[in-house]
């Protein structure tokens, strides 16, 4: 296929296929996905999220790369539930920094019916900043995803990690088939998805061409696609597993772009381990998006001023929203820090 072909969104891959694109020389499979990404994407812009754990620790899934599992010592500090103006004061610095997105992380196989009326509050509260919002909490049920929803809840996180055929070497906890139902409810609602994987857990080639393939089969793509590199941590099964090779990694983001050409394909876990040099080839082969700040989560991720600094290297900005004058979204900003904090939600949820 010529690399700069138009390029029709496709929900037919095959394995045979995916893994010919795997097996092209490293910088045919590049051009091809730069050729592609100029398509659907200004090459030099790159879409800033921030994540922020909202509750770390004691989560009953046994995935075996999550610190936050409670079926592994990992010597994780555990945390309730933010208070609902901790989770806003947080993402107003988000914003200060220049992150568009402020993605919110729970340690839950599902939120309860206890802690959905705070979820919501740090949704819309967040939306009010003039930030989209985004939510990984778990599995979820069609009354919890239509909440979401009516609340202002942009984009919904839920990874499907792997293949179908590796995932249950990872996780036993939650079935493949699960993951697919969420993703579902999350169309279903009207939200946008955001769902990757993580490489370097033991899987194959065919894995990553497998969990590539669920992703782009789907009805319709999701907006954005994280691509996580495994972060080892001492106290969980895959603390000793092999490095990725990062050519291959680079190819997997390639691959990646060329199956969901118009989907934001996200730098993610793991950056804090590459050098600059692999970033840029990761942008070439069209990932452009990346979480900003010092921690994904529970693990370390490069400091914003280093992300900066090299966007500015690279000649990189970071892809902008509409957005209303600053004093217009000052006052927002101060009106809902007034509102959260007179609100009978503003103390710690998970303490009741």
């Amino acid at each position: 296929m010529s690399a700069t072909a138009a390029i029709t969104t496709r929900h037919d891959w095959s394995l045979a296929e995916v893994r010919a694109l795997f097996e092209q020389p490293f910088n045919d499979l590049l051009f091809q996905a730069q050729s592609i990404h100029r398509q659907h994407f200004d090459p030099n812009r790159v879409q800033v999220s921030t994540l922020l754990s909202i509750k770390t620790g004691a989560c009953p899934e046994d995935c075996k790369y999550c610190p936050q599992s409670g079926h592994y010592n990992t010597g994780l500090d555990k945390e309730k539930l933010m208070e609902v103006q901790k989770v806003l004061e947080a993402a107003a610095e988000a914003k200060a920094i220049g992150s568009t997105r402020f993605c919110m992380g729970a340690a839950w196989k599902h939120p309860s019916a206890k802690d959905m009326p705070y979820v919501l509050e740090m949704v819309k509260g967040v939306k009010k900043l003039g930030l989209e919002t985004c939510m990984t909490l778990g599995r979820l049920d069609q009354e919890q995803t239509q909440a979401l929803a009516d609340a202002g809840l942009d984009y919904y996180n839920h990874n499907l990690d792997t293949s179908p055929e590796f995932y249950g070497s990872i996780i036993t906890t939650r079935t493949y088939g699960e993951r697919l139902q969420t993703l579902a409810y999350v169309r279903e609602a009207g939200m946008k998805i955001c769902s990757g994987g993580i490489l370097g857990m033991g899987e194959s080639v065919d894995d990553r061409a497998g969990l590539l393939i669920q992703l782009a089969n789907l009805p319709e793509h999701p907006e954005s696609v994280p691509i996580n590199m495994l972060v080892k941590v001492k106290g969980t099964p895959l603390a000793e597993e092999k490095d990725v090779d990062p050519f291959d990694f680079i190819r997997t983001l390639a691959v990646a772009r060329i199956m969901m050409p118009r989907s934001h394909v996200r730098l993610s876990a793991g950056r804090e381990a590459m050098n600059e040099q692999m970033q840029a080839l990761a942008f070439m082969a069209g990932a452009n998006s990346i979480f900003y700040g010092e921690k994904l989560l529970t693990t370390a991720n490069p400091q914003a001023d280093k992300d900066m600094a090299l966007f500015k290297r690279l000649g990189i900005k970071p892809e902008e929203r509409e957005e209303h004058a600053d004093e217009v979204h000052q006052a927002a900003i101060e009106q809902a820090l007034v509102e959260q904090r007179d609100s009978k939600l503003f103390y710690n949820a998970a303490s009741a």
